[in-house]
Formats: structure tokens, C-alpha cells, sequence
């Protein structure tokens, strides 16, 4: 079971996931179009210089190279992969592909954490999935081989980003404002060299554009993923990971209530799963107690006399 002294840390984890589910409504009413690379180049980069003058910490020994692997796989490969499936794939299929994070996570915390999925946290993945297909799939075109196969790369990365993570923890002294700057830093100079080879020059701005890349960059990116890697050190693996799905209800909730968009029962049934799976995934089995252990006696020991 979850203690209550857990819940405002799973709460204030759970914002992060909420503020990603806004990133599609922001993009497509405030930001250039077709500019993926260079909309996840400013949404890590500017955050990662900020977030790491704000901690003036840098890795040292071992941790560069852990720094790197994390922000390629946590941001550099995640974003572009991201939104490289978003725009190839129809009615939301990105989504759902990224809703089977947390079936993900479990087979990686088996191999890499030694933490053996239940058939509980398989069945609440599996419904999650469920939930959100029904919120977000329509059926809309062909699949696309390369967006599929994209979807499917970006979950896997972030996942694995995810376990390791919670198994390499944080350097002694160093805290979570820290480590989320090293990742978005890693990442988004990963993103750089390839946004400009791919697309060219950065598009220009205007005003509402600016406003746009600032809050990505600052609420949705900055702020969110020290929640994030401040929870996943904080709570098991499985249950950070139970949290994504919060992301494609949260759209849908604001394509709703910003953009118009109409809610059908089917897409409120879904909602109402997702959520439920969300919920189930942040308790914890209660373990059984072990047995009391016998107590050594303190009394002297008697002695034996054999009479004559």
C-alpha cells in the first residue's frame, strides 16, 4: 500500500507527465510547423544551461559518462523519436505506443534492478494501455512503418533511461536540480548538430512563438523533469513509470476544454480506465510479516545429575 506520507511526492511527480500531456496543444497553436528537432533542441537545452547554473555542479569522474548516456536516452533520443512518431503516425498511436511504457519498465527493472513483475503490475499495465487507446486511437489511415518503429525506439529509451536511472541513483552530495540539468544539457547537444543539419536554420519567432518555447522550455521541460527524476529516486521504478499515462489524458482533457475538441462515452470509458490504472499503479503490495524469531533463553542452564 502507498503510506500517506508518500502522497504529495507521488502528487508533485504526477505534475510532471500532466504538464507533458499540454505539450501537443502548445505546439500546434503557438510554434512553428514542422520543426520537431529544433522544438526539442529549445525545450532542453535553454533548461539544462539554466537548471545547471542554478546548481553550479558538474559530473565528476564516471558520472560524464553516465550523465551522457541518461540525457541520451531520457532527452537526446527521446525527443526527436518523439515527435519524429507524433507526426508520422495517425490519431494518436504515438500515444499508445508510449502508454506500453510501463510493461516496458517492468521487464527492465527484472534484468537491471533484480525486481520481478507481478502479474499485478502486468495486469494494471495492460489495462493502462487499454485506457488510453480508447482516449486517444481513431481509426484513421495506415500505419506508418518508420513512426511505428519511432514510437516504439522512444518508449524503449525512455524507459531504459528511466530504470537506470533509479539503479545508478545520484553522486553523494549532488541532488535532483543537478542531475536533471547534466540529462537536458547531455541531451541538447545531442539534438543541436542534428536539428541544424536536418533542418536547416533556426524558423523566425514571433511573439507567440517565443511565449510558446518559453513555457516548453521552462514549465514543461525545466520544472517537469526535476519532478520526474526527483520522484524516480524517490519511489519504485514501476510506480514513476504508472504516472505517463496521465500525459495523453491531460491532452485530451485540454483539446476539450482549449481547442473544442468533443469527448465521446467510449473516449470517457477509456479516461476513466488509464486513470484507474494510474491510481492502482501507485500501491504497493503490503509484504507479508515475517515470523517472530525465537528468542534465545537467558535462564541458566540446569544441570543434569545422574543418582547413584
Amino acid at each position: 500500500m502507498t503510506t500517506p506520507n508518500r502522497l504529495p511526492l507521488i502528487a508533485l511527480t504526477a505534475l510532471a507527465p500532466i504538464s507533458w500531456g499540454t505539450t501537443y496543444a502548445v505546439t500546434t497553436e503557438f510554434l512553428p510547423a514542422d520543426r520537431p528537432l529544433f522544438t526539442g533542441l529549445v525545450r532542453a537545452l535553454p533548461a539544462g544551461l539554466v537548471l545547471l547554473a542554478m546548481s553550479r555542479t558538474l559530473p565528476r569522474g564516471i558520472w560524464w559518462g553516465k550523465a551522457a548516456v541518461l540525457g541520451a536516452l531520457n532527452i537526446g533520443a527521446f525527443f526527436p523519436l518523439l515527435f519524429l512518431s507524433a507526426y508520422r503516425l495517425p490519431g494518436g498511436m504515438a500515444a499508445v505506443v508510449g502508454s506500453v511504457g510501463p510493461l516496458f519498465v517492468a521487464g527492465l527493472a527484472t534484468v537491471l534492478l533484480g525486481e520481478r513483475p507481478t502479474v499485478r503490475t502486468l495486469l494494471t499495465g495492460i489495462a493502462a494501455a487499454l485506457g488510453v487507446s480508447l482516449v486517444v486511437l481513431k481509426a484513421a489511415g495506415a500505419l506508418d512503418p518508420v513512426g511505428l518503429l519511432a514510437a516504439l525506439a522512444s518508449t524503449a529509451s525512455m524507459s531504459t533511461g528511466t530504470v537506470l536511472t533509479k539503479r545508478w541513483g545520484r553522486p553523494d552530495g549532488v541532488g535532483p536540480l543537478a542531475l536533471t540539468a547534466w540529462q537536458l544539457t547531455a541531451g541538447g547537444l545531442l539534438i543541436a548538430p542534428i536539428a541544424f543539419l536536418v533542418e536547416g536554420a533556426p524558423p523566425a519567432l514571433d511573439g507567440r512563438a517565443i511565449g510558446g518555447y518559453l513555457y516548453l522550455a521552462l514549465a514543461n521541460t525545466a520544472v517537469s523533469y526535476w519532478l520526474w527524476f526527483r520522484g524516480i529516486g524517490r519511489l519504485a521504478a514501476t510506480q514513476v513509470t504508472f504516472l505517463g499515462p496521465l500525459s495523453p489524458l491531460t491532452a485530451a482533457v485540454v483539446g476539450w476544454a482549449a481547442l473544442g475538441q468533443s469527448l465521446t462515452p467510449l473516449q470517457l470509458t477509456g479516461m476513466a480506465v488509464a486513470f484507474g490504472a494510474t491510481v492502482f499503479g501507485q500501491l504497493q503490495p503490503r509484504r507479508a510479516p515475517s515470523p517472530p524469531q525465537p528468542q534465545p533463553s537467558t535462564a541458566p542452564p540446569t544441570s543434569t545429575r545422574v543418582r547413584a
